[in-house]
């Protein structure tokens, strides 16, 4: 028996898009008003993924997913259920009653399309009746749309996959991001001045158009910066793709090069902000013409984030 009052607000959350932060937004407000902890239940993996044996990409990796409750909502509560064998042949009814009985909620919180028990049985309707049965409260979010195109995980994983960043940010209600520990890299961009560093993207997370980013990065020490990072197959990659450079392996990553900084980060936690896709991967045949790319996609974002600031400063 769970000894925390929550109100429990129910999904696996992929992403944190409008649609959810309705939906979480009401959860903090009944929490106020009720003087219960306001709490999130998802999974681990995503149900899809377990039911069909087909993976299902995610927008955000797990930590992600927890630090962006934690940032931008203030939810520090979260449940992470483990989705197996047993989670799967749940029936509705049952997962209604450990949600009080175990998790101590006495409200719950749901978008209008939420599905849950065996065979995707459960659903809002039957979620409003079991609730009113039990006197738990219950909401149940309505849809949220943009020109006309519901919100939805879904659609914000086809955005991140073409490289629309701007669009996804909208979707999103916040910039895409990616988490890691900075790891040792070719150190290619070394020898030509633009230092970068290494990150890869978690197992079963979705990449990223490849190509080059106007980015932000924020460092374990508080500090903000401005960067671009190039995502390409091949941890031994340059910034920008070298034809005669080093071998390539089949990872995934994202170099950043940080404008105007110089440090050491191997070993420190990263947040890389991706706000705008500026080219596709280019291969280069010399560093004369690598360098002076770098420069060009430098001198891009600068002059990106300058009126992303000037727009919000009239």
């Amino acid at each position: 028996m769970n000894h925390k009052k929550r109100v429990i607000a129910l999904g696996f959350f992929d992403g944190f898009h409008i649609g959810h932060a309705a939906l979480l937004k009401r959860t903090i407000e009944v929490g106020a008003e009720r003087g219960l902890v306001p709490s999130v239940m998802t999974f681990d993996t995503h149900p899809h993924s377990f039911v069909t044996d087909t993976p299902q990409l995610l927008i955000n990796s797990t930590e992600d997913r927890a630090n962006l409750l934690h940032r931008i909502f203030g939810i520090d509560d979260i449940i992470f259920l483990h989705f197996n064998k047993e989670t799967a042949v749940m029936r509705w009814d049952i997962f209604i009653d450990n949600l009080a009985h175990e998790f101590g909620a006495e409200y719950v919180i749901a978008g209008y399309d939420y599905r849950f028990g065996r065979y995707g049985a459960g659903n809002a309707k039957l979620l409003e009746q079991k609730c009113a049965e039990q006197g738990i409260g219950c909401d149940i979010i309505p849809e949220v749309r943009i020109d006309g195109i519901a919100v939805s995980s879904s659609y914000v994983r086809e955005l991140i996959a073409n490289g629309n960043m701007d669009r996804a940010s909208a979707f999103l209600g916040h910039p895409h991001v990616l988490t890691d520990i900075v790891r040792q890299g070719y150190r290619f961009g070394r020898t030509l001045g633009t230092p970068t560093i290494n990150m890869s993207f978690g197992n079963g997370v979705l990449i990223p158009a490849f190509g080059v980013y106007a980015v932000k990065v924020f460092l374990d020490d508080g500090s903000e910066h401005i960067g671009i990072t190039n995502i390409s197959a091949g941890e031994k990659s340059p910034i920008h793709h070298n034809s005669q450079g080093a071998d390539k392996t089949e990872q995934v990553t994202a170099e950043t090069h940080i404008l105007d900084f110089r440090g050491n980060l191997y070993g420190h936690r990263v947040r890389i902000e991706f706000h705008k896709h500026l080219r596709p991967e280019i291969e280069f045949n010399d560093s004369t013409t690598l360098i002076n790319q770098i420069q060009k996609d430098c001198s891009a974002a600068k002059i990106y984030f300058s009126k992303r600031e000037a727009q919000k400063n009239t």
